[in-house]
C-alpha cells in the first residue's frame, strides 16, 4: 500500500504503471521531466495571457478602423438607428454599424481564436490534473521538483509578460 505522507525515496511509480522509478538516476530523469511539466504549466498560462490581450488589441484596432470609415461614411450620427460603441449619452463618438463588425472574415478570426483558446486551456487543465496527481504520489523529491519548477514557470514567464506591458 502506497504510503499516505510525504516521505523521501528513489523509488515511486508517476502517472502511469510504465512510469516507476526504481533508481536514483531514474528519479533525476523524473525530477527533470516534472519539473518541465511545472514551467510548462505556468508559460501557458501565461501565454493564454498574452494571446488574450494580443486579440483584445486586435479588436480594438479593428473597431476603431470602422470608427474612421463610419466617420467618412455618415456625418450625422445622431439619426442613425444603430448602437455606438460607447453609449454615455454625452459621448459624441461616431456610431458604429453593427454590419461592419461581423464581417465573415472578423467571425473565422473570432473562431480561430476561440478554438486555440480552449486548446490551451485544455492543455493546461490536463498539466494541471497531471502535476497535482504527481504530488499525491507523496515522494517528497517529487513535490519540491513540481514546487521548484513552477517557481522557474513563474519567474520566466512573468518576465515575458513585463516585456508585453499587459
Amino acid at each position: 500500500m502506497m504510503p499516505m505522507h510525504f516521505y523521501f525515496s528513489d523509488k515511486v511509480t508517476l502517472l502511469f504503471e510504465f512510469w516507476d522509478v526504481s533508481n536514483v538516476s531514474g528519479m533525476a530523469l523524473s525530477l527533470l521531466v516534472v519539473l518541465l511539466m511545472a514551467v510548462l504549466y505556468e508559460v501557458i498560462k501565461v501565454g493564454k495571457a498574452v494571446f488574450h490581450h494580443d486579440m483584445r488589441s486586435l479588436k480594438m484596432s479593428a473597431s476603431w478602423e470602422a470608427v474612421g470609415e463610419s466617420e467618412t461614411s455618415s456625418l450625422d450620427s445622431e439619426t442613425s438607428h444603430h448602437a455606438p460603441i460607447n453609449s454615455a449619452p454625452s459621448s459624441h463618438l461616431p456610431v458604429i454599424p453593427e454590419s461592419s463588425l461581423q464581417t465573415p472574415a472578423r467571425k473565422s478570426r473570432w473562431f480561430l481564436y476561440h478554438v486555440c483558446q480552449s486548446a490551451f486551456h485544455l492543455l493546461q487543465v490536463v498539466l494541471g490534473y497531471m502535476l497535482m496527481l504527481c504530488v499525491m504520489s507523496y515522494n517528497t523529491w517529487i513535490f519540491l521538483g513540481v514546487l521548484v519548477g513552477a517557481g522557474v514557470g513563474y519567474y520566466i514567464s512573468y518576465s515575458i509578460l513585463a516585456l508585453h506591458r499587459i
